[in-house]
């Protein structure tokens, strides 16, 4: 599932390709099609990302709100006098992990040939001007709401440091964090007390403050609660900046570089059960945490829930 960097560098792209445009909205797919005509030919006044969610501002209050789940990816493609765009040369992939991810470390493909291209596969939504598309696939939601409605979603959703700046969302972690008696490995993932922290983010957040998962969170004092947030708030910001989920604070600038192109050098222990612990040399082990997979060095972490 994308986690916030993504979510917020795709808020970033569509920003620039469609912020102030009149846009044309179609549903290729046909399951959208209803929605995509309450907005299409309207102006878009607005994008925001808040964690996972993303939110697209309309003409006459109306808002189409998207929810990429575990599946969901958007679909960038641009005629040529927009090459080098947000890293867009023609065309471009952002979201699930199953397709391929914009970065600005990836190599330019040839131009379209002709644009715009026809709909290839199960696109839900496609967004439109003369010179630029984006199409939607596989969202777990993809609906339009009224400012109402929208106010309501974000609600229920905990703080996200790009969006909820200064103070503000440093105070409503601590405040959700300290109220329930949940292990912190759970409290992390769950939105309405953060906004955008996934599985990767919670194993590297945790083990960075050489955290155990299995603590209960309302025994946090407030300066581990304000030192997660701060670090939280570092991760994104570089994630957004690079493209890339960079959790290791252990590198020289010329290891970063290798990292940079290099999964296996990012993390200090997400997805490397059985390898030796970056810091102590303890082998990371993986647990189950709320149906989920949950990486930790049983040393530096001083976990006290079972692992395998």
């Amino acid at each position: 599932m994308p986690e916030g960097h993504s979510v917020h560098r795709i808020a970033n792209l569509l920003r620039e390709l469609f912020l102030d445009h009149e846009v044309s909205a179609s549903s290729p797919q046909g399951r959208f099609r209803e929605g995509a005509a309450l907005v299409s030919g309207s102006t878009i006044l607005g994008i925001e990302a808040i964690g996972k969610q993303l939110f697209i501002q309309w003409e006459k209050e109306r808002w189409l709100r998207v929810h990429l789940g575990i599946y969901g990816a958007w679909d960038i493609a641009t005629r040529d006098s927009l090459r080098g765009l947000s890293g867009v040369s023609s065309r471009r992939s952002l979201g699930a992990p199953r397709v391929r991810k914009m970065g600005k470390h990836d190599a330019p493909r040839e131009a379209l040939e002709v644009f715009p291209p026809e709909p290839v596969g199960q696109v839900r939504l496609r967004l439109q001007t003369d010179d630029a598309l984006a199409d939607l696939r596989g969202p777990t939601v993809c609906e339009v709401l009224s400012p109402d409605e929208v106010d309501s979603v974000r609600a229920r959703l905990g703080p996200d440091p790009v969006y909820d700046k200064g103070t503000k969302g440093a105070d409503v972690f601590a405040s959700r964090v300290g109220k329930t008696t949940r292990p912190i490995g759970i409290v992390l993932m769950d939105q309405s007390v953060v906004s955008g922290i996934g599985n990767v983010y919670r194993a590297e957040l945790l083990f960075r403050h050489r955290m155990d998962p299995f603590r209960r969170a309302h025994t946090l004092d407030r300066s581990e609660i304000d030192a997660l947030w701060r670090d939280w708030s570092a991760l994104l910001a570089d994630g957004i900046a690079t493209g890339v989920m960079m959790t290791r604070n252990d590198l020289t600038k010329s290891q970063r570089v290798v990292a940079l192109e290099n999964t296996q050098e990012r993390y200090f222990v997400y997805r490397r059960h059985g390898q030796p612990c970056r810091v102590c040399g303890t082998p990371i082990v993986m647990a189950e945490m709320a149906a989920r997979k949950l990486y930790l060095c049983p040393n530096c972490q001083k976990s006290t829930g079972s692992v395998s």
